[in-house]
């Protein structure tokens, strides 16, 4: 049974630690999700506040190096490291592990051990269950790197079934509507989707173009999204009624053939009723691909590691209840990190 160690988390901060380019650990050489060319990166997941390009050398679990690739074409790194969940790497005497993070397809966190200490970096995870990727492993550290994109109390997600729920009642309310549903390209376009099929939706879905390379990709991955098909040349009778997922504000030529759409906007930060307004939500629905204050702190209460460090987002309210729950706090304050609605969405 591991116990974290107050004395083995001050030993780490010698070893890992931040830099302009990201999170180093000096023993193996390498960074985690830096946020510049690199010779060697280990990436939690594939939003482009996470993965970027031009690094020589990149550690990642296949679904991620495969989303990199789509993403990124030859810029994806030279050379590219599979390593699966579970899977153990020794670089330079420092032991390298992936366990789920419950965020996206392929999303890991990132189990560096060495010296005897223990430090896991999450990336970006949240705690609820998805149908489109591995549910996040809670693993006993001494030192959590964690995210706080939703790190306040005002940020307590319903249950996502709800809001799916309020999507199908607005469809039968307005059978003659469209529904175009605004989500983020990777991770949140396949959940919604994949949502709307378990509560029983099996009509064919309409994607905009800019959505359906990452739809082919899950589908590639064994993620079932059932009958999809592109917006663009679509008529308007077939439109009439029916889900039509775009990416951002959508547009072009085919939303001439919507019929009087209803816009929904599926976001954590639709919470916010400016941000909702601001995007024109006639339809907001809280369906976030981060954890809530919730779900961050009963991890931290999970874990209880002797140190949390916080990489972005609402550090100061989650230092705060870390240091009430005798969890010792700092705040890395990594630059190039987003949050949902930005590109870590």
């Amino acid at each position: 049974m591991f116990t974290p160690s107050v004395t083995r988390a001050a030993a780490a901060g010698r070893w890992i630690y931040p830099t302009p380019a990201g999170l180093y650990v000096a023993p193996g050489d390498f960074f985690i999700d830096p946020v510049r060319a690199v010779d060697r990166a280990v990436v939690t997941h594939g939003h482009s506040d996470h993965a970027r390009g031009g690094h020589a050398h990149v550690l990642a679990t296949p679904a991620t190096l495969a989303i990199m690739e789509q993403r990124l074409g030859r810029s994806a790194g030279t050379v590219r490291q599979p390593l699966d969940c579970g899977d153990t790497l020794t670089v330079c005497g420092v032991r390298v592990r992936l366990a789920p993070a419950g965020h996206v397809l392929g999303s890991a966190q990132v189990v560096v051990e060495h010296a005897g200490a223990r430090v896991v970096v999450s990336g970006d995870y949240k705690r609820r269950p998805d149908p489109t990727c591995a549910p996040f492993e809670p693993v006993p550290c001494d030192v959590f790197v964690t995210e706080a994109t939703f790190a306040l109390p005002v940020f307590r997600h319903p249950p996502e079934g709800e809001e799916i729920g309020r999507l199908l009642h607005s469809l039968a309310l307005f059978p003659e509507r469209s529904h175009v549903v605004s989500v983020y390209a990777l991770g949140k376009c396949q959940r919604v989707i994949a949502l709307l099929r378990a509560a029983g939706y099996d009509h064919p879905i309409y994607l905009h173009s800019a959505l359906e390379p990452l739809c082919a990709l899950y589908t590639r991955f064994g993620v079932d999204l059932g009958d999809l098909r592109p917006v663009v040349g679509a008529d308007a009778a077939a439109l009439k009624g029916a889900v039509v997922m775009v990416s951002g504000s959508g547009g072009g030529g085919w939303a001439a053939a919507l019929s009087d759409p209803v816009l929904a906007v599926a976001s954590g930060w639709v919470r916010v009723r400016q941000w909702a307004r601001q995007r024109g939500a006639e339809l907001p629905l809280v369906i976030s691909d981060h954890a809530d204050w919730d779900e961050l702190t009963a991890t931290l209460a999970e874990l209880s590691p002797a140190e949390v460090w916080i990489t972005h987002g609402r550090d100061d309210a989650l230092s705060h209840q870390a240091a009430r729950m005798g969890i010792r706090a700092r705040a890395l304050a990594l630059v190039g990190r987003g949050g949902e609605g930005e590109e870590g969405e």
